[in-house]
């Protein structure tokens, strides 16, 4: 009987003699919290969608995804023969500031509010409910099939960084010059 009351004693002293000192809660900084500055991309390599992470000082914003999508891909960009893009780069002679919310370095309009002003020569983006409404601004031709997919798989992409949801979106896109696509971001990769 002696034995038996040995055993839990030598567990116990071997559990605290293990060399670990004994220490209270050791702080190394608060959780890991917010959203890091990057919002995916999609451009054209070999005839499909690939995303491409880029940095942005809004991630979530769809208009501001909308507008690194219009600048085109990056030199150094794309794994084998480039990137490409069918969406035009914003209209520069278009984007004369006529606003002060419009002045370089201002933050852009609120994306969540009214309908934007695509006659100011930049893209705006609303939502309602599942919605998004992709207003490109006048200049713009008529998208290809690929070039509207860019458009909303790059829109839907930066918006559900901050509203995920398995939900596809409806997105409803118009041009400067009057037309009108609606779609989903169902064909979009990485969905």
């Amino acid at each position: 009987m002696k034995a038996l009351h040995r055993v839990p004693l030598l567990a116990l002293l071997a559990l605290t003699s293990c060399g670990i000192p004994a220490t209270g809660v050791v702080e190394a900084g608060g959780p890991a919290s917010g959203i890091l500055p990057l919002t995916p991309v999609y451009f054209v390599e070999n005839g499909r969608l690939v995303s491409v992470p880029r940095h942005t000082g809004r991630p979530g914003d769809p208009t501001e995804a909308l507008r690194l999508l219009m600048a085109g891909p990056l030199a150094g960009e794309g794994r084998i023969d480039g990137l490409s893009t069918e969406v035009p780069a914003l209209p520069t002679a278009m984007a004369v500031p006529t606003a002060a919310s419009e002045v370089p370095g201002s933050p852009p309009p609120d994306t969540a509010g009214p309908a934007g002003d695509s006659a100011s020569g930049e893209p705006t983006v609303t939502v309602e409910g599942d919605t998004l409404t992709i207003r490109l601004p006048p200049g713009m031709d008529v998208l290809s099939d690929l070039g509207v997919r860019q458009t909303v798989c790059t829109a839907a992409a930066a918006y559900r960084l901050t509203h995920p949801s398995a939900t596809p979106l409806t997105a409803e896109v118009t041009g400067g010059g009057g037309w009108r696509v609606r779609t989903t971001d169902e064909r979009c990769p990485d969905r």
